[in-house]
């Protein structure tokens, strides 16, 4: 079964493909889904008012990362 991840708007187009293509399905956040875990820009980590959410889910900062060290984040965390 293909781990969701849900992937903050702002985030560019190679990054959600990436992750795509590295067998990950990518919706938005906030949807219906149950995620796996999230990927966020950076610039605010609260944005989504997830420093207030008990999650046991990772959140992974794409801050200054590469797609394929977001996927290593995501393959060591998952």
């Amino acid at each position: 079964m293909k781990k969701i991840i849900a992937v903050e708007e702002g985030l560019s187009n190679v990054i959600k493909d990436s992750l795509a293509g590295a067998g990950y399905k990518v919706v938005k956040p906030g949807g219906n889904d149950k995620v796996d875990a999230t990927v966020v820009t950076g610039m605010d980590m609260n944005v989504m008012g997830m420093q207030d959410i008990s999650n046991k889910n990772p959140v992974i900062d794409a801050r200054g990362k590469t797609a394929a060290q977001i996927i290593k984040d995501l393959e060591a965390r998952l």
